[in-house]
């Protein structure tokens, strides 16, 4: 049987040998999942090596109204595994659990569900836990090639995509992302996690979903607060790699934060202009980070605002959207003071994320101790190769700072501290802390 899976064996040299093996798709663990390998012999009997390859797709689609028994997208996907086991975030529940069960029901599709609070006080090895024992022997005894359905907001993606890792090793998901912030971020990002005592997102594997539903009609009974944080995700891939998603920004994102993205009270031009955000910041996002879904190389232009807040964010109890604008903001004042970009564009993305009461500074950033050591850490989570941060060197494009000293770190923050005391709100923005929006 094993001379069934050898696609070639050849000798390369006298001393040296390679088999690679292309394993027949009848032996697949998962519909969703290929892979293959090779094995070098030095010929001694004394050493070898071995390489292989992982493969995946991970699809985005925009979907509105999938709780529509007559969309048949979720149908489509579990009628032929007869089941569907589901984790819902807890509000999301008390929303839509009436809709979802419903849907199954008409579909006559078994539903095993578990609601889950999802809070950023939640986000904790102990809530993993919980999810594995709901998706393990113990609970719903999920198979290795069921894909277990999650819906929520950007939290639930990631602990509930980490159980999904954790669980059978590597059992596959498919994420309906609830809040902005899910829906064009931490829904297809194959970067799931909880967080450590001091920095966000410390632990977690790479196991991104196999299918993410994009359905902006959930927008609509979101806390006005939860739409303008998830906004600070767009804003930096239209600051990073889309000229023309900035733009649209600028002249629509005050409307698309007041009509929850055109699903309350918004007309059909701005329900089209709201689509064309949306599938821009996504595109955006996953060229880069599905393109390198284990972040083999740091030229990571998604993590724009993202170098230094990892370690001020829970230090000052920031909603995550505040905390990246807020590290957007000094990262455009950082490349101005270096050269890479100019005074004009500066205001320009300062301007567009007060203009929808995104916070621009926080007193945080004066604490050195904490910047530095934020740097430090970001060192080690990119691997000691440099800090590489991404900062903007004009609208649409990026470069990446390999370091940053203390002193033109210390100089920077001086100079938009000046800049933002200026401002009418100071850089403080609306419904800045995880109290404001009842999560702390």
């Amino acid at each position: 049987m094993v001379q069934a899976k050898t696609l070639t064996e050849k000798t390369i040299s006298k001393s040296n040998q390679i088999i690679q093996f292309n394993h027949p798709v009848k032996y697949r663990t998962s519909e969703w999942y290929t892979g293959h390998g090779e094995i070098v012999a030095s010929g001694d009997n004394r050493s070898f090596e071995v390489s292989a390859s992982y493969n995946l797709k991970a699809t985005v689609k925009l979907v509105n109204e999938i709780l529509n028994p007559d969309n048949p997208t979720l149908a489509e996907i579990y009628s032929r595994r007869g089941r569907c086991v589901a984790i819902v975030d807890l509000t999301v529940d008390e929303l839509y659990g009436e809709a979802i069960r419903y849907y199954f029901e008409h579909h006559e599709i078994n539903l095993e569900i578990m609601p889950c609070r999802a809070w950023e006080s939640d986000k904790t090895p102990q809530t993993v836990n919980n999810l594995l024992a709901f998706l393990g022997k113990d609970g719903c005894d999920v198979s290795r090639n069921e894909p277990v359905l999650v819906i929520g907001g950007g939290v639930l993606s990631d602990v509930a995509g980490l159980a999904c890792a954790l669980q059978h090793r590597r059992t596959p998901y498919i994420m309906i992302g609830t809040t902005v912030v899910a829906a064009i971020d931490a829904g297809p990002s194959p970067r799931t996690c909880t967080n450590g005592s001091q920095f966000k997102n410390s632990m977690g594997v790479y196991h991104p979903p196999v299918l993410t539903l994009v359905d902006r009609t959930f927008f609509r009974t979101l806390d006005t607060g939860h739409i303008r944080n998830g906004m600070a995700e767009i804003i930096k891939m239209a600051v990073t790699d889309d000229p023309v998603l900035f733009e649209l920004m600028e002249e629509y994102g005050s409307r698309l934060l007041e009509t929850h993205f055109a699903t309350l009270e918004g007309d059909e031009e701005l329900a089209e202009i709201a689509d064309e955000v949306i599938y821009r910041a996504l595109f955006s996002y996953m060229k880069h980070e599905g393109t390198n879904m284990f972040e083999t190389y740091q030229d990571r232009p998604h993590a724009y605002g993202h170098t230094w807040s990892p370690r001020f964010e829970p230090a000052a109890k920031l909603m995550h959207g505040h905390a990246v604008s807020i590290g957007m903001a000094f990262g455009a004042s950082l490349a101005t003071e270096m050269g890479w970009l100019s005074t004009e564009d500066r205001d320009r993305i300062i301007a567009l994320c007060s203009s929808i009461g995104l916070s621009v500074f926080h007193p945080i950033l004066e604490d050195m101790d904490i910047m530095l050591e934020g740097q430090k850490n970001m060192r080690r989570k990119r691997g000691e190769g440099g800090l590489w941060a991404p900062l903007p060197t004009g609208i649409g494009e990026c470069d990446f700072a390999q370091e940053v000293s203390s002193g033109l770190l210390q100089q920077a923050v001086d100079k938009h501290k000046t800049l933002c005391v200026s401002l009418p709100s100071g850089g403080e923005g609306k419904e800045m802390y995880l109290s404001d929006l009842g999560l702390a």
